[in-house]
């Protein structure tokens, strides 16, 4: 291949062509979330995003060069989410429901149904896994390890990695089940357990605080 064609074959860096991108990548974190990661075709997107089919090839010449890109973009929207969601406590509010409601919000966010929608394709597709890996260590060790640290004001060690591990693991879980019967109130019940568990391992709250008569 030639400089000039290797050049042309490159998407040039101007506002119009950041506006596009932008867009196709926006388009993309919605219908991974609404109709799933099998759905999430580059046909699928161009459409969503209204564009030509010439116009997303010379963005995403392929599947895995748009899915590549959806992940990162996901990324950063999760990351500013919660580094919003971080900075939102009230004047006197309980920074641990706080952090414990509003991931339970976030989980519910485009963002975050996409990249769960993701986790699970990644369990029997090896390219998703691949792509999807470095993103879930990141968040793994510096979203919720910085993030989720300020909004439950925890300590360092164990105990407290393990209050922020309960709660995230279950809150991820939940947004996952199939609640099929009384939802808001099992939902409800569970969300005040959580709260009290993880009170109890950053010692505020006792055993027998857990599930009070």
């Amino acid at each position: 291949m030639s400089a000039m064609s290797e050049t042309s074959s490159v998407p040039r860096d101007t506002p119009k062509s950041r506006r596009t991108r932008a867009r196709i990548l926006d388009e993309a974190v919605r219908v991974i979330a609404g109709q799933g990661y099998a759905a999430t075709t580059n046909a699928a997107v161009a459409e969503a995003a209204g564009i030509t089919r010439g116009a997303m090839l010379y963005h995403f010449p392929t599947r895995e060069s748009l899915l590549e890109a959806a992940i990162d973009h996901i990324q950063a929207q999760r990351a500013a989410l919660f580094r919003d969601a971080a900075d939102s406590l009230p004047p006197g509010g309980d920074v641990t429901e706080h952090a414990i409601e509003t991931y339970w919000d976030l989980l519910h966010r485009t963002p975050f149904v996409a990249f769960a929608e993701l986790e699970a394709a990644a369990r029997t597709d090896a390219l998703v896994r691949d792509l999807l890996a470095p993103s879930l260590a990141e968040f793994d060790r510096a979203q919720i390890g910085d993030h989720f640290l300020k909004m439950l004001h925890a300590g360092a060690g164990p105990r407290f990695q393990a209050s922020r591990d309960l709660a995230r693991f279950m809150l991820e879980g939940m947004a996952r089940a199939q609640i099929t019967y009384d939802k808001d109130e099992r939902v409800e019940r569970l969300l005040s357990v959580i709260k009290r568990a993880t009170h109890m391992l950053n010692r505020k709250g006792g055993v027998t605080d857990l599930w009070p008569e």
